[in-house]
């Protein structure tokens, strides 16, 4: 297949190495002219969006919010050739992607949402977990180009499910690193060892992989980000949006975004998400 990348950054460059060294014809794109040196850097050709939208068979973007695939889509529906399947693996509102879907029926182009969820590392690891929505044929004919970004795919259904799924995990993952700030805090107060904590946690019934997978980082004080607090402000503000909508009362998430927000004002936002960590422990009177 002819693939053309719309964003090069730090999940969708590795996603676009894992598709060429697949075997497909690949070319990217991205506003940052810095992002596009590194492609080329590692084997990629760079072409603008419309070039690179027009001559392929499928459009993969990986996008920062719900401005940038408003307007990414648009350059899709107006460059893409009839019968394309435009890929989109961003974390958007299903409102904005519903619009999006909307422009490319209209242009005969397929949607297809396809939310990943793993973070930048697990996105060089070629580790990431799929969950698609969108027209199942569009589904299946790209699925041979899924199956390189990852082990597990996943189909939920024709319209705006994926999109969903993905603020349910993310749901998980943030309140997973509330009850953990929380835990730490009590524990540390209390006067238990800060690795001795981390070591009971991850051998414990509440070992979670996500638990696991920080743990190492975090024993260390480690908060360099896979996933910023502002960038998870981003996704919690989707997640209660999308509650809002469905009249689903989510008390603990809005909590969650009190906690995201006091890490902010603290000057933590490009610190990895779990450093709600930090405010937790100073809201008990502890050294961060």
């Amino acid at each position: 297949m002819r693939v053309h990348v719309v964003g090069a950054g730090n999940m969708g460059l590795p996603m676009a190495r894992h598709l060429h060294a697949g075997g497909h014809a690949l070319s990217v794109s991205d506003a940052d002219a810095q992002r596009l040196r590194l492609a080329r850097a590692q084997g990629l050709e760079a072409l603008d969006t419309a070039a690179g939208v027009a001559a392929a068979d499928v459009v993969l973007s990986s996008l920062p919010d719900d401005r940038a695939l408003l307007d990414v889509g648009a350059d899709v529906v107006r460059h893409a050739r009839r019968g394309a399947i435009y890929l989109d693996t961003s974390t958007v509102s299903q409102r904005a992607s519903a619009q999006v879907a909307g422009l490319c029926e209209a242009a005969g182009v397929r949607h297809l949402r396809a939310t990943v969820s793993g973070n930048n590392h697990m996105a060089e690891a070629a580790q990431l977990t799929v969950m698609a929505s969108g027209p199942r044929a569009a589904y299946d004919e790209a699925l041979p180009l899924l199956r390189l970004l990852g082990p597990q795919q996943f189909w939920l259904g024709e319209g705006e499910q994926a999109r969903l799924m993905k603020l349910v995990v993310n749901l998980m993952i943030v309140q997973t690193s509330a009850m953990l700030a929380e835990a730490l805090a009590l524990g540390r107060k209390g006067g238990l060892d800060w690795q001795d904590m981390f070591r009971v946690l991850t051998a414990s019934a509440v070992g979670s992989p996500i638990l696991k997978a920080k743990a190492v980082q975090l024993a260390a004080n480690d908060y360099a980000p896979t996933f910023t607090v502002q960038q998870m402000l981003k996704d919690v503000g989707l997640i209660l949006e999308a509650a809002a909508a469905a009249h689903v009362p989510l008390p603990q998430t809005a909590a969650t975004q009190q906690a995201l927000q006091a890490a902010l004002a603290q000057g933590l936002g490009g610190e990895d998400y779990a450093a709600i960590i930090k405010t937790a422990a100073r809201a008990a009177g502890l050294e961060a």
